[in-house]
């Protein structure tokens, strides 16, 4: 119960926070939002509040932001249709009602001949007394179909009406905001937990190790091997890695006294690998200091960046293969695991989780929010949009692959973790 919910928190925060990102700046571009949803298929919980409807749905799988013009969500009126309407003071129409099943105080009736939503904001059509009349449309005007209303939305609303920049900056938000939230989450857990000083200091010694041999003791603090320097415990621990049987001098220092000793790594065979080991546990002290959290934070965030970049290099060389992906059931098992270290172990997971979450999305992949940022770059350079059309189908086509990929990992973790 414990992992669920967990899990929960973690998908959900992650998914809350990169189409926030995309919420903030298409509203900053004055793009009408239509819907704010966390997960897909029908809807569990929904509000509305403004010109936006806010769900929870059924599939924890993602979450999107509708925004006004990008699904091809605008109504056109059709000659020949009857609908009614409602005006304001300013004789400007209010509401367009379809499929009237019902008369409303102050309704008037109108033929529809012509209209423009969008731009000039009209309507045309014959009254009841077969005039050709002409209405203004509020730009706060909703259209009522079947009980539902929804706002129109007018051309400078639309998220194709602006530039090429800030309908990018829309899209890339939604990363963006996943490296913010990691980031973020590194700095809580260098204010709450402290921040390694990964100083090369002993925190233990294993039984009939090289080291304990040597005389080695916990909270001992190696300074140099060989004459050479080690300030950091990664650097002592390379220098023992590259040196099975080989013997090295350590100078260290114990109760404000050095000492030296001759230790030699015994040789570890793994994976096809070999290197050397002395038999010493690490545990990094911490330091609580606000500016090396900050450091902390933006230096864990850009680590982790370039690793998982890395590791999508190798997936592309072939180096790794489809089956070491993890959809939903391995990301689960995954939280699982971790949740049982503690809480700053789930923390950390959760920061890498986002920028996970963030470069997956900024891949040039149809349907995916790099995708979408590759056709704008097309349409940079050819200086006019590809065909909605066009983009559409590629998008489309994209995400049944997507779906594809989603079963076939899902179905390799189900294999793997319950067979």
């Amino acid at each position: 119960m414990e992992s669920t919910i967990a899990f929960i928190l973690i998908f959900g925060s992650l998914v809350f926070f990169h189409e926030l990102g995309h919420f903030i700046f298409a509203k900053r571009a004055g793009i009408m939002v239509r819907e704010f949803a966390i997960g897909f298929g029908p809807k569990i919980l929904g509000f509305t509040k403004g010109e936006t409807l806010y769900t929870i749905r059924l599939l924890p799988l993602g979450g999107y932001v509708r925004m006004a013009g990008e699904d091809m969500d605008s109504v056109e009126l059709q000659p020949g249709f009857r609908v009614g309407l409602l005006l304001n003071r300013n004789e400007e129409v209010t509401k367009i009602v379809l499929n009237q099943n019902k008369l409303l105080p102050d309704m008037l009736f109108l033929e529809v001949e012509r209209s423009d939503l969008e731009k000039g904001l009209w309507i045309e059509g014959y009254d009841e007394e077969e005039r050709l009349v002409r209405y203004s449309v509020s730009r706060n005007a909703v259209i009522s179909e079947n009980g539902k209303d929804t706002l129109i939305a007018p051309y400078d609303r639309q998220f194709g009406s602006k530039s090429i920049g800030k309908r990018a900056m829309a899209i890339f938000a939604g990363p963006l905001f996943n490296f913010i939230l990691a980031f973020f989450i590194f700095l809580a857990i260098g204010l709450l937990q402290g921040v390694p000083t990964y100083e090369p200091v002993i925190s233990g010694v294993q039984d009939n190790g090289p080291a304990i041999e040597a005389g080695i003791q916990e909270g001992d603090l190696i300074t140099k091997i060989n004459g050479q320097a080690i300030d950091s415990w990664q650097q002592l621990a390379g220098k023992i890695q590259e040196s099975p049987g080989k013997e090295l001098n350590f100078e260290y220092v114990r109760d404000g006294e050095t000492l030296q000793s001759n230790i030699t790594p015994k040789t570890v065979e793994q994976k096809g690998q070999t290197f050397g080991q002395i038999g010493v546990l690490y545990e990094s002290p911490v330091e609580k200091n606000p500016l090396k959290a900050v450091a902390y934070g933006a230096e864990q965030t850009y680590t982790w960046i370039l690793k998982i970049f890395e590791l999508l290099g190798m997936l592309v060389t072939g180096q790794f293969t489809i089956d070491a992906l993890s959809g939903p059931v391995g990301i689960y098992k995954a939280t699982e695991e971790v949740a049982q270290y503690g809480v700053f172990n789930l923390m950390n997971w959760a920061a890498i989780l986002s920028i996970n979450l963030g470069i997956m999305n900024l891949l040039p992949l149809p349907a995916l929010d790099g995708g979408r940022l590759l056709f704008f770059l097309f349409e940079a350079i050819r200086g006019k949009p590809i065909d909605r059309q066009k983009e559409g189908m590629v998008h489309f086509v994209g995400i049944m692959l997507l779906m594809v990929l989603m079963v076939v990992v899902t179905w390799n973790d189900i294999q793997r973790f319950f067979f």
